[in-house]
């Protein structure tokens, strides 16, 4: 199992894959690998988003 990315490693790649799909160029196939692989990365992105939401309220809570 492979480990999950930092958040911004995530949105570094997310960035870089989404520059290539708006370049164009790519085959139907690529195209389609790339899609799949940005909505793993946005999710990502947004479960360390939550999760730093979340701590900051319960940081909010605590004061």
């Amino acid at each position: 199992m492979s480990e999950t990315p930092s958040y911004e490693t995530a949105r570094d790649e997310l960035a870089a894959t989404v520059a290539q799909l708006e370049s164009g160029g790519t085959t139907l196939a690529e195209t389609m690998t790339l899609w799949k692989r940005g909505e793993e990365l946005a999710a990502i992105c947004q479960a360390h988003l939550d999760a730093a939401r979340a701590a900051v309220d319960e940081a909010r809570q605590e004061s």
